[in-house]
């Protein structure tokens, strides 16, 4: 008979051995490097990121840089410079990044810089906070040597007069709400890192932040399971703490395309009305380079930049 601290020792045992079997997969072969990045602005993003990869770079140093391309592309509405002012003709830009360490760093509602990503960087490497909005982000990133910039451009502040005519505030799915690039990669190293940046909803409240800048809802990253970020309406993912949540579901044994598709449907099931008129999309990539992606509505893009995929633009499968 199978005394109680040997059943005890068994049933342990098999919990590991369950454990392992559901994140750790040690018997997979690994695909790196790699990056992927939402929407096909996530292209040029991914030109500049693969520099880096390609060369043993650090996945850190990489998806900064890869989001600095459309931060600094006046023709781009929804990030950086050329966004999409807020009702008051400001433009108000989020971001966040994330390293191996669970080092993280975000800015919010930050005014007058090109590069709130590499604002965000300078927060986790030179304070002891994760995140700074308003002036007080303003005011350090003066103090970090970033110069103050007109962000508005006459094509952005045309669009925004226009708009002024109705004043109505309903973003179009796939138009006016695909406002952030969210990139992740795994480096030679087998190291995961990542970034989210956006100008925020085309025409919001002053002061409006949604999930662009939040650790945890547009992105996460856990270096010993996978990495992932979100795009679309910020409101639904904050809900749900989208990407933290992707990552769970990935240490539970999913790949990143159920998790993926886990998330989205537990939006469905939280606002199953409004799901269908939003966009929401989440895009995953696991330790073993692996990755997934998955959106609400058709229409949600993202590149793909590795060894086997030289970046290609992918449409995720979407919930309707």
């Amino acid at each position: 008979m199978t005394s109680r601290r040997k059943f005890i020792q068994l049933g342990a045992l098999a919990s590991l051995a369950s454990f392992t079997k559901a994140w750790g997969k040690p018997a997979a072969k690994v695909s790196k490097p790699v990056v992927i990045s939402t929407w096909n602005f996530g292209v040029g993003a991914n030109v500049e990121a693969w520099k880096i990869l390609s060369t043993d770079g650090r996945a850190l140093d990489a998806v900064e840089a890869g989001a600095r391309v459309p931060e600094g592309d006046p023709k781009e509405s929804s990030v950086g410079l050329g966004g999409l002012p807020d009702r008051d003709g400001r433009v108000t830009l989020d971001s966040c990044i994330m390293d191996e360490f669970a080092n993280c760093g975000a800015v919010a509602c930050l005014e007058h810089i090109v590069h709130p990503v590499s604002v965000a960087r300078k927060v986790m490497e030179k304070t002891p906070h994760v995140f700074l909005v308003g002036d007080g982000a303003l005011k350090f990133a003066l103090d970090q040597g970033f110069k103050k910039e007109n962000l508005l451009t006459k094509q952005s502040e045309k669009a925004w007069k226009e708009w002024l005519k109705t004043a109505k505030y309903k973003p179009v799915a796939n138009i006016e709400n695909h406002d952030t690039i969210g990139i992740v990669a795994l480096d030679t190293k087998q190291n995961l890192s990542g970034a989210c940046t956006t100008s925020g909803m085309a025409y919001k409240m002053h002061g409006r932040v949604g999930d662009s800048p939040i650790i945890g809802a547009a992105l996460f990253v856990d270096n010993e399971i996978g990495a992932a970020t979100s795009t679309g309406v910020g409101e639904e993912v904050i809900r749900i703490v989208g990407s933290h949540l992707v990552v769970e579901l990935m240490r539970q044994g999913n790949s990143p395309q159920q998790a993926c598709e886990l998330a989205v449907a537990r939006i469905v099931k939280n606002q199953p009305q409004k799901s269908k008129e939003i966009q929401v999309g989440f895009l995953a990539l696991s330790k073993n380079g692996e990755y997934g992606a998955f959106a609400l509505q058709k229409g949600f893009t993202y590149a793909v930049y590795s060894n086997e995929v030289s970046n290609k633009i992918f449409e995720a499968k979407s919930f309707y």
